[in-house]
């Protein structure tokens, strides 16, 4: 990461922002990249008439994450480590929304959708899977209690998740959970076909776990946790957000939310994919 002094958002940055990026900074040096735009069949340019992100031609450090991280409170760009794919950042397969449709959506209520959604669908003996719960949604689950900075996990989990390969991305967003929308990530499509209500969950999720969004790829979220579930009882109830958030994660995985619990009680970063 190479430190310089603070300089006004490049052009190519500030197109970011529908006023341009005006009183932005940045103190980091960028390697080379350019801005995506999104498909015009998903977002005509006269709705949506700014490049969704920014990203590196090459993958890049967690030190640099970390750095840009740091910045994102003078910058208003949080960056994103990015899967490296033929999909959907190469094929410009970018359908961004505006945070403020974010705004719609209620965690609880979505969760809520889901889990009558699938109860109603499934044969009797598959209700197991959700034990204890069955066929009552549990609703949310209590703040966990903050086990260290979530900025300092949030730099950690960059540095893991950076080893892969991964290009950068830079959204211009007031807080990472945003990033998912904006940026327009598609890759829960198969269980929710809008990303809006995806991140209304990750945003309480920083407020309540403080969680932060580190990574997306074609189908997968990276985010780091700082305040995860300690309990049994209290991890089983955060499992059954993560059913509903991602089922695929844990019914192709563990396969019930009592053996996902487990793995996730302490955890320090939560990683979830749709098939």
């Amino acid at each position: 990461m190479h430190e310089r002094e603070r300089e006004s958002l490049p052009p190519e940055l500030g197109q970011l922002f529908a006023d341009g990026g005006t009183g932005r900074v940045l103190g980091v040096a960028l390697p080379p990249g350019e801005p995506v735009w999104p498909d015009p069949g998903y977002a005509p340019q006269q709705s949506y008439p700014r490049p969704a992100f920014w990203i590196s031609d090459a993958p890049v450090s967690g030190e640099l994450w970390a750095g840009l991280r740091a910045e994102h409170r003078l910058s208003g760009l949080w960056p994103v480590l990015l899967e490296e794919s033929v999909q959907p950042w190469s094929a410009g397969q970018i359908a961004p929304d505006p945070p403020s449709e974010i705004d719609n959506y209620r965690p609880a209520a979505f969760m809520a959708e889901v889990w009558s959604d699938w109860v109603e669908q499934a044969p009797e003996d598959h209700l197991a899977e959700l034990a204890p719960f069955g066929r009552d949604c549990p609703g949310l689950a209590e703040p966990g209690i903050l086990q260290a900075d979530p900025d300092a996990i949030a730099d950690w989990y960059a540095g893991l998740l950076a080893v892969r390969g991964m290009p950068l991305g830079l959204a211009a967003v007031e807080r990472g959970a945003d990033a998912m929308a904006v940026m327009g990530w598609q890759g829960a499509l198969h269980h929710n076909e809008w990303t809006p209500p995806l991140a209304a969950v990750v945003r309480t999720w920083e407020e309540r776990f403080a969680v932060r969004v580190v990574g997306l790829g074609f189908n997968t979220l990276e985010l780091s946790v700082a305040a995860p579930p300690v309990t049994p009882a209290h991890a089983l109830h955060v499992a059954a957000e993560h059913w509903a958030f991602c089922p695929d994660s844990i019914l192709q995985g563990p396969g019930n939310l009592i053996d996902y619990a487990e793995q996730i009680q302490g955890a320090n970063a939560w990683s979830f994919w749709w098939d």
